[in-house]
């Protein structure tokens, strides 16, 4: 016996309840590195005498870091450029060329940045910058931060259920919204002293050593996660 085409297709049975919970992390930790950015620059009528110049103190640059060791964790150089100045008026008489390398340097021993970053400034037409807080990519506070996510998720389940006389009965998905550390930018101000690297044979002093005081970073996790709940005691 076949059904009429009119009559109504039985209504599919309901599945287990569900219940569909946020879990979020905030964790604030200390900065895992600090990098600093140095902009090396040379000006000359010649451009050969503004090379020479531009190298001579890239190179200065490029020895204090080196000579701080294990604390210096990475240095490279991101830009060079040297651009001519014309004379105004008429024709195209150059008037002086202007040179630039850019140098980032990423630090690890914090106790060394403040002087560091004094003995930098104080090179002949180097400037600097920073230092800009940041965790690394592969901190393990990354994980931690997701794991606190699903825990709080799987806690916040737990007492929904409970609200309405269920228990957990199952997982059905969890989707990652994201885990991710927002790198702050230090500010200039009290802190940490520095260790001493070493000097030329009879060079001046080096200049007092700033206090720079790492910034916390904050890490963030937030996920969805669905669950199947025993059937609740209305």
């Amino acid at each position: 016996m076949t059904s009429s085409p009119n009559a109504a297709d039985p209504a599919p049975a309901p599945g287990p309840p569900r219940v569909a919970v946020r879990g979020e992390a905030r964790l604030e930790v200390e900065p895992e590195t600090a990098r600093l950015g140095v902009t090396v620059g040379a000006r000359g009528s010649d451009r050969r005498a503004a090379l020479t110049d531009l190298t001579r103190r890239n190179n200065a640059v490029l020895e204090l870091l080196t000579s701080y060791g294990e604390a210096v964790e990475k240095v490279e150089t991101g830009a060079f450029a040297i651009s001519p100045e014309l004379r105004s008026g008429r024709g195209e008489r150059v008037r002086a060329y202007h040179g630039k390398v850019y140098v980032q340097a990423t630090v690890v021993d914090f106790t060394a940045l403040g002087e560091l970053t004094t003995r930098l400034a104080d090179l002949e037409l180097t400037s600097v910058s920073g230092p800009w807080w940041a965790l690394r990519p592969g901190s393990p506070v990354h994980r931690e931060a997701r794991q606190q996510a699903v825990r709080q998720a799987v806690e916040r389940a737990r007492e929904y259920a409970a609200a309405v006389g269920s228990e957990l009965a199952g997982l059905i998905d969890i989707a990652d919204l994201g885990a991710e550390g927002q790198p702050e930018y230090g500010a200039m101000a009290g802190g940490y002293g520095g260790r001493r690297g070493p000097a030329p044979a009879g060079a001046a002093a080096p200049p007092p050593a700033l206090d720079l005081e790492p910034r916390r970073q904050t890490v963030y996790a937030r996920i969805n996660a669905r669950f199947t709940i025993t059937p609740p005691a209305l």
